[in-house]
């Protein structure tokens, strides 16, 4: 019978409040060697991984840190055999949070008047009773549902899977993207990046949008036709767009985004390490519980999706 309580952490996984985790948890620090299950922690050492596993198929549960894992997918998918969780729905309060703040910011016009040097002419558009279409139906987008509830805004989510969300007006599979994005004054993108997803705002689309609108993003930067948004912007299509991610990413100096005054960019901080620590310890914690009392894991992955 597998031990569940022995669990290994990669050498950059042994930091203090990792490591408080699983022994909070219930479980012991081992080996890989003699270990049934593993926290991996490295964004980027996909081999790495693939390694460890190969040289130990006794591990049957890994525990991936992040909500997006497109640099590990492949390898999920070659052990899909294995019981592979991630950091879904972890960092969804944050991220909803800075969705909202880019959303105001934008329809405010907060970024250009904060580079002002003088009194300028009045600008910006109402969040409050707008209609905003959600690309996503997460644990982010269940977040910002709750946290757009007192602007009274008429929300349609997409997804890959329709089902009824509290807090939005309607919920639409992905072949309605088009009647969703149609004149929106608010696109926020939080979905998973895969194949189907990447490039789902290219010009054409975001041209759907009210004259007005803003998208927000944070999820990835791949959502999103960088070249086709910096002419749609450049052409003042759309209102604006704030972006947490970008592709690339990233967004090197000089590029025409940062010189364009309808874009406000933050480096990838809707979840800061601050942020992050004490929401995954709690989350490593609770699977480790969890998998130690043969409860349903937090954050499972479907291998075949890629998230």
């Amino acid at each position: 019978m597998p031990d569940r309580s022995a669990i290994a952490l990669p050498p950059e996984g042994t930091r203090s409040w990792l490591a408080d985790a699983v022994v909070g948890g219930g479980a012991r620090i081992v080996p890989a060697s003699e270990a049934d299950g593993l926290v991996w922690t490295d964004p980027a050492d996909p081999e790495g991984l693939a390694g460890l596993l190969d040289a130990h198929p006794e591990i049957d549960w890994i525990q991936l840190p992040w909500a997006g894992i497109e640099p590990y997918v492949a390898i999920v998918q070659a052990h899909a055999e294995r019981t592979w969780t991630c950091g879904k729905g972890v960092y969804a309060e944050p991220v909803a949070e800075h969705a909202l703040a880019l959303a105001l910011a934008g329809l405010r016009h907060l970024g250009p008047f904060a580079g002002a040097r003088g009194w300028g002419k009045p600008a910006g558009v109402n969040l409050l009773g707008a209609r905003v279409t959600i690309l996503g139906g997460g644990g982010i987008t269940e977040s910002l549902l709750r946290l757009l509830g007192p602007f009274d805004c008429d929300i349609t989510v997409v997804r890959r899977l329709p089902a009824p969300m509290q807090g939005a007006d309607r919920v639409v599979g992905e072949s309605n993207i088009d009647d969703a994005l149609r004149g929106a004054q608010l696109v926020v993108l939080a979905l998973a990046l895969t194949p189907a997803t990447t490039g789902v705002l290219d010009r054409r689309r975001l041209e759907l949008l009210d004259p007005a609108g803003w998208v927000v993003n944070v999820a990835r930067g791949g959502h999103i036709v960088t070249d086709d948004l910096v002419e749609v912007l450049a052409e003042e299509r759309i209102g604006g767009a704030a972006l947490d991610v970008t592709d690339p990413e990233p967004l090197p100096a000089g590029h025409p985004l940062w010189d364009e005054p309808r874009c406000l960019i933050t480096p990838h901080t809707g979840n800061t390490p601050e942020m992050a620590v004490p929401l995954l310890r709690a989350r490593v914690r609770e699977n480790v519980r969890r998998r130690l009392a043969g409860e349903p894991l937090l954050g499972p992955v479907d291998p075949h999706a890629g998230y």
